[in-house]
């Protein structure tokens, strides 16, 4: 990630648009006043989102909101569509289907849009399908709540802003857990991240931190020293020995290159 990226924050749903707003204010105070992207592309209907998050901005001082949506691949080369994103500080991508995301904007004139706001120091920020489409391979279905079967995972290239790591989204309350480890047991190369509603990680640079409510998990599958991947059937249940698990909340850090959490300091 180039140094003078922009920051993204990735959102596990839910968040809150009524009380506190921390992470909406997270995201207002990175615009600095600037024009903001509301793009509900995940939404096969996408009625009402906009209007929730204008009015929760604006309670914010963020009143220079704009919607993007587009029904196919050739609405992302439409003037309109492309003068929408000209000038803007950031763009929110919210829920849906994250495979609409990559399907309708993947290698497009919009992504190529959204790419260079980020390159140059905007804000991307992204909820529940959104926040999983920020990363270069994105989970897109698999049972929830029950241990990892070898076959019941589905994954696909997502817009890749960051590398190196698979995010799941309404973690804890859907109980993503068995699913996150089977991502990471296919390729353990990658920092699997489950993020909880109303919780978010802001990513500047190597580093993250947590805002909201919840928990983050890390799961860290390079220590693994045994899985049954590769051998098992698909029907049975997941085994793998040797990950590793961190467990951050508000105002924690990680460091991805390191793979180390840092705890919030207790004074501030």
């Amino acid at each position: 990630m180039a140094s003078c990226a922009g920051p993204l924050i990735v959102i596990g749903g839910h968040e809150d648009k009524e009380g506190d707003k921390a992470i909406l204010q997270e995201v207002a105070a990175r615009l600095d006043g600037g024009k903001l992207v509301i793009a509900t592309v995940a939404s096969h209907e996408p009625e009402g989102y906009f209007d929730a998050y204008q009015k929760a901005f604006a309670a914010l001082g963020v009143t220079d909101l704009v919607e993007l949506y587009v029904n196919d691949r050739d609405e992302t080369r439409s003037p309109k569509n492309l003068d929408l994103l000209r000038d803007a500080a950031g763009i929110f991508f919210t829920g849906g289907d994250q495979l609409r995301i990559s399907s309708q904007i993947g290698d497009t004139p919009i992504e190529e849009m959204v790419r260079a706001i980020h390159d140059s120091g905007g804000v991307v920020a992204g909820t529940s399908a959104g926040a999983s489409v920020m990363s270069e391979t994105m989970l897109v279905r698999g049972s929830s709540a029950e241990s990892h079967r070898i076959g019941d995972l589905h994954m696909a290239p997502g817009l890749g802003l960051i590398r190196d790591v698979i995010i799941d989204q309404h973690f804890a309350e859907r109980g993503r857990i068995g699913r996150l480890l089977g991502g990471v047991a296919q390729n353990p190369r990658v920092l699997g991240i489950g993020i909880d509603e109303d919780t978010a990680i802001v990513i500047d640079g190597d580093t993250f931190k947590v805002v909201g409510a919840g928990a983050v998990y890390v799961v860290d599958g390079s220590t693994v020293s045994h899985s049954n991947i590769a051998e098992a059937g698909r029907q049975e249940a997941l085994s793998m020995f040797g990950v590793s698990l961190h467990v951050l909340s508000s105002g924690d850090q990680f460091k991805l290159s390191s793979r180390r959490p840092c705890a919030r300091d207790p004074s501030t």
